[in-house]
């Protein structure tokens, strides 16, 4: 009796405590994402069925051979996907050339035995759709030459991007190395759950007014 007493009280009392603290831990310790650059290009005009548009997305660049950086998905699918898919207005966004589509399906089927892959997308366009697109990130960073990059970015619901501006001798953060497991960990994870929250305590910031 003794231990069931305990455990109703962890569920009653500590899991909603720890639950707020995984939220508010990120907006204590770094306040609201910065804001990197405005009027990011929506992805509807591609190939694919995604828009950024009232979503908080993560978007990549696979490239012209996606199973070369299967280490890339992989990482974003175990340290970011996996941990906030179920959030509703969360998804991920792969750009991809258009030719790739049989090894974008392939690699979805792959990450699919780890996860339920209904917020992972693909979107696929021409050389220069991609080109353009990542271009309206506005970043210092380059596609390489089959248009693939290691950087995840994330995006708003209002199309911009989202990052760390300059802090000490840190240059401006615009993207996540996908092939650091520890940048995910350390700064993505956290970066996610402090846009997550930001929308979420407006959210509900314009309930109560409306209540009132």
């Amino acid at each position: 009796m003794q231990v069931k007493k305990y455990l109703v009280l962890v569920v009653l009392f500590i899991l909603p405590i720890v639950a707020y603290l995984f939220f508010a831990s990120g907006v204590t310790n770094f306040g609201k994402l910065s804001v990197l650059s405005k009027g990011v290009s929506d992805v509807v005009h591609m190939d694919g069925d995604a828009s950024f548009k009232d979503n908080i997305t993560v978007v990549g660049f696979l490239g012209n051979h996606p199973d070369n950086k299967n280490g890339n998905a992989f990482n974003l699918n175990q340290k970011i996907y996996k941990r906030f898919y179920q959030f509703k207005d969360f998804q991920f966004v792969m750009v991809m050339p258009k030719g790739t589509e049989e090894k974008a399906a392939n690699l979805k089927k792959e990450l699919g035995l780890l996860v339920d892959m209904k917020k992972w997308n693909f979107v696929f366009g021409d050389e220069q759709q991609i080109r353009d697109f990542f271009g309206s990130l506005d970043t210092d960073l380059q596609l390489e030459s089959d248009l693939s990059t290691p950087y995840a970015f994330i995006i708003d619901k209002e199309l911009n991007l989202r990052g760390r501006t300059e802090d000490g001798e840190e240059a401006t953060l615009y993207g996540f190395d996908a092939t650091s497991v520890s940048e995910l960990n350390n700064k993505m994870v956290d970066d996610v759950k402090i846009i997550l929250a930001e929308y979420r305590m407006a959210l509900k910031k314009n309930s109560a007014n409306r209540q009132k």
